[in-house]
């Protein structure tokens, strides 16, 4: 398989992982679904995620990863996959709020990222359940805790546990 990531650090932060982690996250998503991909993933602060997510999904405030797939004719032959913007502040928020390492947060966003790029959703119950599990496999195979359980109080802590993204 042959992936180029292309990671574009914008958003000041210094809590964010490798670029190396980050490929081989991506890489994992991908795995038995294109031989060749190429991405791009740009890391925000939250006013340039909040700008974005109100132009193109016309909701308030900052989100944790749009995924921008790639609209070719079908004529072009090109690995091109898409675009991953990720809100480092609120990727970061969010791990803190579920109880969640920064790293397990980071894959996870990356994980769901790229399946939305690959046309996967979860705009319904049924999606959801399907996306969700496979991100559930992904982040297993990386050696990640499920994404979508909620963190058992007595052993991590009170936090409010994972939302869908």
């Amino acid at each position: 398989m042959t992936v180029t990531v292309d990671i574009d650090n914008a958003s000041g932060s210094d809590e964010v992982p490798a670029p190396s982690a980050m490929r081989r996250w991506v890489e994992a998503a991908l795995a038995g679904a294109r031989d060749e991909a190429e991405l791009a993933v740009r890391i925000v602060a939250e006013a340039e995620s909040a700008a974005l997510n109100s132009h193109y999904r016309h909701k308030e405030g900052p989100t944790n990863v749009l995924s921008f797939p790639a609209d070719l004719p079908e004529a072009v032959d090109i690995p091109l996959l898409g675009d991953l913007v990720i809100c480092a502040p609120v990727v970061a928020r969010e791990a803190g709020e579920q109880d969640k390492s920064l790293d397990a947060h980071w894959a996870h966003m990356l994980v769901h990222g790229t399946l939305h790029l690959l046309g996967y959703d979860h705009i319904d119950d049924t999606e959801a359940s399907e996306m969700e599990a496979l991100e559930t496999r992904i982040l297993a195979g990386l050696g990640f805790p499920p994404p979508y359980e909620t963190p058992d109080p007595s052993a991590q802590g009170s936090g409010p546990g994972a939302t869908r993204e």
